[in-house]
């Protein structure tokens, strides 16, 4: 494998706007890492004798690289502000990069919003009819609708499962089903044991990722994916 970054396509700089969001996103993680850690110390929760596995086999990939040379995991909550403004990104990187990085994707909804736990279950439920994807992509992108809000969401969340075409019968057996949530809270306990406190956190090949900015994030994965 070549060690020198691809030339064949020109190369795309982040807008000032976008690394002023990325900086945003930093301080929104730093900002409630601490009472993360407080809530999470004070839950006890089973844990696997596996834990803190990166990627398991029932891991949610969001992209298969066809030619894989790197492998891109973020832990991620719904309806987590930061998770937000970095889906747009990191659609861009699959755009980019698609090719050569494998992105996956870990439930970590955090204790602090009131339905950050039913939106990874009904995208949980929703993926088991093949529908990770568009489902994942509905709650970004109507996340300022229900964000935030106090009142439960999931029939919300059931009419943008409704709006995919699912087997609705299965998909509500699915979000009944304690095993949707303990397949939720097993991508939490792996990202507590290795260390996750915030959302977004990203792993580039098992490393854990701190970038400056946009651009150095997106070095790191254009370094990783042309090696």
């Amino acid at each position: 494998m070549s060690t020198t970054a691809s030339t064949s396509a020109p190369q795309r700089k982040p807008s000032k706007a976008k690394i002023l969001v990325w900086i945003l996103l930093v301080a929104i993680v730093a900002a409630v890492a601490i009472p993360i850690l407080i809530a999470r110390a004070n839950s006890t929760p089973e844990v696997p004798e596996d834990v803190g596995q990166l990627v398991r086999e029932n891991s949610r990939v969001l992209s298969k690289a066809p030619d894989e040379q790197a492998v891109l995991v973020e832990f991620l909550d719904y309806e987590c502000e930061a998770c937000r403004a970095a889906y747009p990104f990191v659609e861009d990187l699959r755009a980019e990069y698609g090719d050569t990085v494998t992105f996956v994707h870990r439930y970590f909804p955090l204790p602090g919003h009131r339905n950050s736990v039913n939106a990874a279950v009904a995208v949980e439920a929703a993926a088991q009819q093949g529908q990770y994807e568009a489902m994942y992509q509905r709650m970004f992108e109507t996340q300022a609708e229900w964000g935030e809000s106090a009142e439960d969401q999931s029939a919300l969340f059931r009419g943008f499962a409704e709006d995919l075409g699912l087997d609705m019968a299965a998909f509500d057996a699915a979000v009944a089903d304690p095993a949707t949530e303990e397949r939720i809270k097993l991508d939490v306990a792996d990202g507590e044991a290795l260390g996750v406190a915030g959302t977004p956190t990203f792993y580039l090949d098992g490393e854990v990722l701190n970038p400056e900015s946009l651009e150095a994030f997106r070095a790191a994965v254009e370094t990783a994916a042309t090696d």
